[in-house]
């Protein structure tokens, strides 16, 4: 026979002990003296929005980290608490809510400087050249928010796939010319306004000028008619990884949105066991 007033005098005394005050460990004073530059949580998988350039939402999912400062003296930092302001933003969780984000975390951490990262898979449909046959493409997107007593910094980046055809090979050959995948991996800066608010800048844009850039850009779906086509662009447009990255500089050096941006390009050298590369860094004077 269950004794249930006994079990009613024990949930009784744990319901008391779950009502006192229990000591933050995290708030002791640390007496090493060393301030921590960064300290949160990564590897998060958590649901956002996007929003196209036209104004419309995409709905992905992202694998986040968020951290901030930590004093010298302070020995923690409350873990418990970026979960409670993503969920806060459960709805809105986006890029146009970064700002947002990052002022809700220095706030609730009392910390200087606030970072979130977040990584994601972005969707376009893409149309083919010649058949008009429709397919949805993922492209690599990440985004850096950072907000500091003295800055803030948006850093928007997009990994677009393209073809490229090798000049040399086109020349020195009596048919054809090497050809392979590419990657162009762009990273830029967003201008902060005189009001504090931040130039928005769009995934679609880097890579409309990414595209734009190379041999020919790469589809999901292809018919016969669709490779003919590709195949002749790809090489009636030839390119060195060389020209790829100054093409797209080129373009972005006329973009008023920006204050700074990289470019990488890499191809997975079809005719070499090796992948070839090249790189610009530009900031705005």
């Amino acid at each position: 026979m269950v004794d249930v007033s006994h079990e009613r005098e024990a949930l009784s005394q744990l319901a008391l002990k779950s009502q006192q005050i229990i000591e933050d460990v995290q708030s002791r004073a640390d007496h090493r003296m060393i301030p921590i530059d960064r300290v949160g949580v990564n590897d998060i998988q958590y649901p956002i929005r996007v929003m196209d350039r036209d104004g419309n939402l995409q709905s992905t999912v992202a694998n986040l980290s968020m951290s901030v400062d930590l004093p010298h003296d302070v020995k923690g930092t409350h873990m418990s608490r970026f979960i409670e302001i993503l969920n806060a933003y459960e709805d809105e969780l986006g890029i146009d809510t970064l700002a947002s984000i990052l002022g809700t975390i220095r706030e609730r951490l009392g910390a200087s400087s606030a970072r979130v990262e977040a990584d994601f898979p972005y969707f376009l449909t893409r149309i083919a050249p010649v058949t008009g046959s429709k397919a949805l493409m993922n492209y690599h997107c990440w985004l850096l928010g950072e907000s500091g007593a003295n800055k803030d910094d948006y850093v928007l980046s997009v990994r677009v796939p393209v073809t490229s055809l090798c000049p040399c090979s086109k020349e020195i050959s009596d048919f054809g010319a090497h050809n392979q995948r590419g990657f162009l991996t762009i990273e830029a800066r967003s201008k902060i306004r005189s009001d504090g608010t931040v130039e928005p800048m769009c995934m679609e844009d880097f890579i409309d000028v990414a595209e734009e850039s190379a041999s020919s850009p790469i589809y999901t779906l292809l018919k016969r008619p669709d490779e003919r086509y590709v195949t002749m662009q790809a090489f009636e447009n030839p390119v060195f990884v060389e020209d790829m990255v100054r093409n797209v500089a080129s373009k972005l050096k006329n973009d008023e949105r920006l204050s700074w941006f990289s470019v990488h390009a890499e191809n997975q050298e079809s005719i070499h066991n090796h992948n070839a590369f090249a790189h610009i860094e530009w900031a705005r004077p």
